[in-house]
């Protein structure tokens, strides 16, 4: 017997302005306004460098001079293209994010179509009630696509995530996006399907490297002898799906190869970075996936549990076999991975918020309405917190609050804007509203368990993201130490006439030669007068750092760090001649 049992009444679809108005609150803060910090500067850096330089930047990422040979180019082209598209009009920061701001919308809407489409199967849909009154497939397609989509944008991992320009982000969207032509696929075994699966292979290929497209053909496979579907026509058409995604790939590979920019060619060590990438499980992989992987997933994670649970007794269903062996698939490929980041975690959460959607319909009513309450309580105390702490900011008072909002940015000084304080409020008068609606009008529809807390998560987004911005911003943006060190450089340093050497990471490389138009060293080499050193200074071995980088009788120009940080510096030597 199915486990779902629903009225028509409720798979009522959550209007589509609400869900694209939802959708945008989402991704829109924490991209407008956000100066570059450490967390996603250097992928900045790489498009920046890409959009203002030649061919041999485009084939070979760099920041500045810095090779990156990781991951791959696909992410840093997108970001390049949207900087010189619409860097004459929003600057190139905020450029650069309009490829952020489409990915997000790509993977949500494959996600949507992924679940409609299962949705709308025989063996999806509920129990037919003795004397009618069961929704419609259409309808109960629809209300999956919305309850998998909430799903998606409540979930912890993809909130800090979906903000940053990076590979990961992209990566994760192309899943969503390798799921729904997956589902295609097996509904419709046809050459042209095939062909869209190896699309999809190959941009996730372009973006971080060939192991998670090999592990995802091998699930998918795994997934149709499970299904009882015929080997031949399936392994010619997966056939078919691994030659265009080679083909793709080769777009990269070729010209990199042929042109050698910068006298080299960044395709061996790329491949070298994938099989690093693989190894044998560990302890290490194992705890870090549990560590992060349970506030990563959160509170999809227990809606799929109970959804493999619930379903249990059918066999062979797609919506939870299909889900089920991608996830496992990404979780070995994750358990092999010598050192997993949290970037790592985001291509699993597609497959895991479309099996959640699928656990929801099977829960009792008075589960929902323990989750409902539970979201209502915890996110407005915690909204109602923010907000308390703005006001002692501004005010000082309550004075402990005061102090404790301001001790980790010393020497700022917190202004009233206008407008953060407008969009915030509008947000905190939404979130009520919502709340209203919840509890005077007890809604039956599916998807009320998980809008509540997909819109307190927002709310609180929002509210971080504008209410507290700039504090965030003076204490981890480089924008100020770059204009310091440009200040005691020659005018006109640049322009051909000279180039500083550095040992300076990646992030912050990307952000001092952004605000400061520092010119460092480029791929092709060359001799610099300056030096800029980064290091600590709890450790300070002056001599070897020096003897490193070649600065014998150096002529100390600047020494300067950021306010908020309490154990980086940077030095600026001017080499004697």
């Amino acid at each position: 017997m199915k486990p779902v049992r629903l009225p028509a009444a409720a798979t009522l679809a959550l209007p589509r302005w609400a869900l694209l108005a939802l959708g945008m609150l989402y991704i829109l803060p924490g991209l407008i306004g956000r100066d570059l910090w450490k967390e996603d500067a250097g992928s900045f850096g790489i498009m920046w460098t890409m959009a203002h330089g030649g061919l041999d930047d485009w084939l070979f990422p760099n920041i500045s001079g810095l090779a990156v040979t990781e991951e791959g180019p696909l992410a840093f082209w997108l970001g390049a293209l949207c900087i010189k598209l619409f860097g004459w009009i929003l600057g190139d920061v905020l450029a650069a994010r309009v490829s952020t701001i489409c990915i997000f919308v790509m993977g949500a809407v494959s996600l949507w179509y992924t679940a409609f489409h299962l949705g709308r199967r025989a063996e999806a849909q509920p129990l037919r009630l003795a004397f009618g009154g069961q929704p419609e497939p259409d309808d109960y397609g629809r209300t999956l696509g919305d309850t998998a989509v909430l799903i998606y944008l409540g979930c912890l991992g993809l909130l800090l995530q979906s903000h940053l320009t990076l590979a990961p982000t992209l990566q994760g969207a192309l899943l969503s996006y390798f799921l729904y032509r997956a589902v295609r696929w097996v509904e419709h075994r046809s050459d042209r399907n095939a062909v869209l699966v190896g699309l999809a292979l190959g941009l996730l290929t372009l973006t971080r490297g060939f192991l998670a497209p090999l592990a995802l053909v091998l699930a998918l496979f795994a997934c149709t002898r499970f299904l009882l579907l015929p080997v031949g026509p399936t392994l010619r058409q997966l056939a078919i799906a691994l030659g265009v995604a080679f083909g793709l790939t080769l777009v990269w590979i070729v010209p990199a190869l042929v042109v050698q920019p910068y006298g080299d060619s960044p395709v061996s060590a790329w491949l070298a970075w994938n099989l690093q990438q693989f190894g044998l499980p560990s302890w290490t992989s194992v705890k870090a996936f549990f560590r992060i992987g349970i506030w990563f997933f959160w509170p999809a994670w227990p809606f799929a549990l109970w959804a493999v649970w619930a379903w249990r007794r059918q066999d062979k269903l797609l919506h939870i076999v299909l889900p089920v062996f991608f996830f496992a698939a990404l979780t070995l490929l994750l358990l092999c991975d010598p050192v997993p980041e949290n970037g790592d975690f985001l291509k699993m959460l597609a497959p895991l918020a479309l099996m959640a959607a699928f656990g929801l319909p099977t829960m009792k009513r008075g589960s929902i309405n323990a989750i409902d309450w539970f979201s209502v309580m915890v996110l407005t105390i915690l909204g109602a917190v923010l907000w308390l702490f703005w006001i002692a900011k501004l005010t000082g008072w309550p004075a402990q609050l005061a102090k404790n909002a301001l001790k980790l940015v010393p020497g700022f000084k917190p202004e009233l804007g206008i407008v953060s304080f407008v969009v915030a409020a509008a947000a905190s008068i939404g979130w009520i509203m919502l709340v209203h609606w919840r509890l005077s009008r007890q809604p039956s529809v599916l998807w009320r368990a998980v809008v509540l807390s997909s819109g307190g998560l927002i709310l609180l987004w929002v509210l971080l993201m504008t209410l507290f911005l700039p504090e965030l911003n003076y204490s981890k943006s480089y924008a100020g130490v770059a204009q310091q060190i440009a200040a005691r450089l020659p005018a006109g340093m640049g322009e051909g006439t000279g180039c500083i050497d550095t040992n300076v990471g990646p992030a912050q490389r990307a952000s001092l030669a952004f605000y400061g138009r520092l010119p460092f060293v480029t791929l092709a080499g060359g001799k610099c007068d300056y030096v800029l050193l980064q290091d600590s200074l709890k450790r300070r071995d002056d001599r070897e750092m020096m003897r490193k980088y070649g600065v014998r009788n150096p002529v100390p120009l600047w020494e300067g760090r950021r306010a908020s940080d309490r154990d980086e510096r940077f030095r600026l030597f001017r080499r004697e001649r």
